[in-house]
């Protein structure tokens, strides 16, 4: 099942000027791709407000990346033609600007290794030297005493001003302090969102955007020093600009380097918290739609036990034996659902929060969307594809149910879309790609409701 749903409102009652946030959770660069597809998918199925149209947009890491776009009015179609580079308004990202080598620190670390260790040995003797005065004043006293008292404990007594004078006067370069912080540098991805909304005419400031478009963005961080969570947004931290509040968030730790901002840096805003539902509730959202497009595979894997061999066989193939990227991309996936589901179950039981929350995801038998590797850029338009066709088949499951909630929020719902672009996959015309469906334009309040 891809699709929950805590349902707490009055479904007969229409909510007076309700607040709609969008969530975005990262997923990295295929689960990045996959959130689009299932956007494009969402707006299908809408009528008379798109994705672009809600009230608040929450985004970590490559959501944020998303959520910064949508609050400006990007359509999902535009940021899916992007990828390919058939959009005219927003332009493609490169693999060379998602992959930016951290070429600074990798020439900078190893020649710092080499001219630290060089000096070791001479800066060691220098503080050694310069510390005598103070060291023999330090000797005099357990001198003394190892004199009148020889022993073992009056001998080590003597020795410890030695080594602190020697611990403390340099510090031992040792190899691993000298690795780069990431493999990758991301200050690529600021530029490029940043040259594309100046390119759309849009505002790079959280305060401007809120005032001429009446959204409010919240891009979340975490301060790498302090290991605090920082919000972003036109009524929150208004340090930095939108593009980089995209940046601080999106710096996964290990792969890119954390993103040094004015002095600050900053890590992968999921580090802290999958989703951040609270950021978008605390904001007065009553309906929020999340997306998190990590979630653990269920593998279906078969144990029988022989009693004459007195062992157990196993019938399909288990995750342990398809080596450690898919145990650690399992156990990942496992550690962000895990979270999101708690968060999920403290708004289900706080008698306080009186809304509703859509969650969508993979389903957990999503095999092919498991084996994507979330940082293959080439994978970007197959995962696109999949991200609809998944939430097109969620949606399609609790339509009944999520009509109805919607509804209640003002916002109506229609099928027909949605399964004439089906329709048209199934019947596999050269002319109805997946691609086409995705690039095609659904405006609203232009359907009939069905």
């Amino acid at each position: 099942m891809g699709l929950t749903i805590v349902h707490k409102s009055d479904l007969w009652t229409r909510k007076k000027d309700p607040r709609v946030a969008l969530v975005l959770a990262g997923g990295a660069v295929t689960g990045g791709a996959y959130k689009l597809g299932g956007l494009k998918a969402l707006d299908d199925f809408l009528v008379n407000r798109k994705t672009t149209d809600f009230d608040i947009y929450v985004g970590l890491s490559a959501g944020a990346f998303l959520a910064a776009p949508l609050a400006g009015g990007v359509t999902p179609v535009e940021m899916l033609r992007s990828i390919d580079g058939t959009s005219e308004d927003f332009s493609q990202l490169t693999a060379l600007e998602f992959y930016h080598l951290n070429v600074a620190e990798f020439v900078r670390k190893p020649l710092e290794f080499v001219v630290d260790l060089a000096t070791y040995v001479p800066g060691l003797l220098y503080g050694f030297i310069s510390r005598t005065p103070e060291l023999v004043r330090d000797l005099k006293e357990p001198l003394e005493q190892c004199r009148r008292q020889p022993s073992l404990t009056n001998m080590v007594e003597c020795v410890k001003p030695l080594i602190d004078a020697i611990g403390s006067a340099r510090e031992f370069p040792f190899p691993l302090a000298y690795l780069p912080s990431g493999l990758f540098d991301n200050s690529t991805l600021e530029r490029y969102l940043r040259n594309n909304i100046e390119r759309r005419g849009l505002s790079n400031d959280f305060r401007v955007l809120h005032r001429l478009r009446g959204v409010e963005l919240y891009i979340v961080a975490m301060n790498l020093d302090t290991a605090e969570r920082v919000v972003f947004g036109h009524d929150e931290d208004t340090s930095l600009t939108i593009s980089e509040a995209v940046q601080a968030s999106t710096a996964l730790p290990g792969f890119y380097k954390p993103a040094r901002i004015k002095g600050v840096d900053y890590v992968d805003g999921g580090v802290r918290r999958t989703a951040n539902l609270d950021t978008a509730i605390e904001h007065g959202a009553d309906l929020v739609i999340c997306y998190n497009p990590f979630r653990p595979f269920s593998n279906r894997v078969a144990r029988r036990y022989n009693p004459e061999r007195h062992e157990y066989t196993i019938e399909g193939k288990p995750l342990a034996d398809q080596g450690m990227l898919v145990v650690l991309n399992q156990v990942l996936r496992t550690l962000l659902h895990s979270r999101l589901q708690l968060g999920i179950r403290q708004y289900q039981d706080d008698p306080n929060f009186q809304g509703d929350i859509i969650l969508l995801e993979p389903a957990e038998t999503d095999l092919a969307f498991f084996k994507m590797a979330a940082l293959d850029f080439w994978a970007s338009r197959s995962a696109g594809a999949h991200g609809y066709l998944s939430v097109t088949q969620s949606i399609e499951t609790h339509y009944e149910l999520m009509r109805q909630i919607l509804q209640s929020y003002g916002i109506q719902m229609t099928r027909r879309e949605v399964r004439e672009g089906l329709e048209r996959l199934t019947r596999a015309e050269p002319s109805d790609s997946p691609d086409n469906i995705l690039m095609r334009d659904v405006p609203k309040r232009s359907l009939h409701v069905a």
